[in-house]
């Protein structure tokens, strides 16, 4: 499966390269990886914002000290990268944003009117993996994560937005083009009870925080499987599973019951009794990292993403040097319209123009001769072969239906 490698294919393309002396692990994004990393949080931010999300902006940095009350520091010492001395202080950079969006959480009084609230963020995050471990953009150093945060205000109110995380994942990759049973599964992964250097010590919460999520899948009638000892520290989680084209499986995307950080952190909120009462916490990631999700995608359309996704949408291909002028023209139209047009305005045969569209997987692809100058009809022709002849209007019109649409 070579041919459809994202470490084979995004060199290709022009996507991303590893630059070995900025480091290993640490994607260098081209200007056509931009573009599909840009679409993506678009798509993750407008989604998120329609359900009821709130994005927030955290700082890539915080003080050590904030770690260790979550207790990610020393929980996850291992996969963080060492403290670095600012002013007489350890700050750390952050592997994750929990702590911050708690904080976040904590800076007010909270009503029960504001829960559940949803803390949401594009956040870069910076993990140490092992050398042997690093993978194209798969397992990386430093990663954009669709995060969020979501407080509740009772346990059922934390299994319904349980439910409705998992919605938003189906949606998403259903608009990704991924299939549950053919692209991802389900995985409940718990704890252990007996290892309470790896797992909070409460014996008591992950019976019942394991049992909600278990509820939540079969409520949901999703296949799934259970596994021990793969949940985070602070309570079990649902996983969804990707496997990339050479068999390596990989936890793409998720969603956690969080039964630790609301005591650590003294989550609180002010009930219609006017009394303080205790949050609850679930976490979830709508499409995981940005860069993993990217791995996937080039592998499964193997750089020939769909409309809206391609960095470059659509070809104008003069047939000589006369018909310059009128490509031109055409071009700036469909760049007006906000289409991603590239003008091929070489001296070069039209048969190898055509190829290098190809070659490239533009969607799209428009040939100008003499012919197309005079009517002002177009042959707007896709990757399948199938062609239409419309005008420049028409053209914009449909193109940019499906890239709102974000069709596949």
């Amino acid at each position: 499966m070579e041919e459809r490698d994202h470490k084979k294919i995004g060199p290709e393309l022009g996507l991303f390269y590893i630059d070995p002396v900025v480091g290993k692990g640490l994607p260098m994004f081209l200007p056509k990886g931009a573009i599909i990393k840009r679409e993506l949080e678009n798509f993750v931010v407008e989604e998120e914002t329609r359900r009821g999300y709130q994005h927030v902006d955290t700082p890539d940095l915080a003080n050590l000290a904030l770690y260790k009350k979550s207790g990610h520091y020393p929980h996850y010492k291992d996969s963080m990268y060492a403290p670095i001395n600012i002013d007489d202080d350890e700050y750390m950079l952050r592997p994750m944003t929990c702590p911050h969006h708690f904080q976040m959480f904590l800076h007010k009084p909270r009503s029960y009117k504001e829960l559940p609230m949803r803390i949401a963020e594009l956040a870069q995050l910076y993990r140490y993996e092992q050398s042997g471990e690093i993978m194209g953009l798969q397992r990386v150093r430093s990663f954009c994560l669709a995060d969020a945060h979501i407080i509740c205000a009772s346990e059922e109110q934390a299994a319904e937005e349980a439910g409705k995380a998992l919605e938003l994942i189906e949606y998403m990759s259903s608009v990704l083009g991924l299939k549950f049973g053919e692209d991802y599964r389900y995985r409940l992964s718990l704890g252990d009870r007996d290892n309470t250097e790896k797992y909070y010590d409460n014996p008591e919460a992950w019976e019942k925080g394991e049992e909600l999520l278990r509820e939540v899948m079969k409520k949901r009638g999703n296949e799934f499987e259970e596994a021990k000892d793969e949940a985070a520290f602070y309570g079990p989680k649902i996983d969804v599973q990707m496997k990339n084209v050479n068999g390596k499986e990989d936890t793409a995307f998720t969603v956690q019951y969080d039964f630790c950080m609301p005591d650590k952190f003294d989550l609180k909120y002010i009930g219609q009794d006017g009394k303080e009462h205790r949050a609850f916490v679930v976490h979830r990631s709508s499409v995981g990292a940005i860069e993993r999700v990217m791995a996937f995608l080039i592998e499964k359309y193997a750089g020939a993403f769909p409309l809206w996704l391609s960095p470059e949408q659509i070809a104008v291909i003069p047939v000589s040097e006369k018909h310059f002028d009128y490509a031109r023209e055409v071009h700036e139209k469909l760049k007006l319209s906000g289409i991603r047009s590239v003008l091929d305005d070489d001296n070069d045969s039209l048969g190898k123009k055509i190829r290098g569209a190809k070659q490239d997987k533009l969607p799209y692809f428009i040939v100008v001769g003499d012919k197309e100058v005079e009517s002002g009809q177009l042959p707007l022709e896709n990757r399948s072969g199938e062609k239409v002849e419309m005008t420049i209007d028409d053209i914009a019109l449909k193109l940019c239906g499906e890239i709102k649409s974000r069709s596949l």
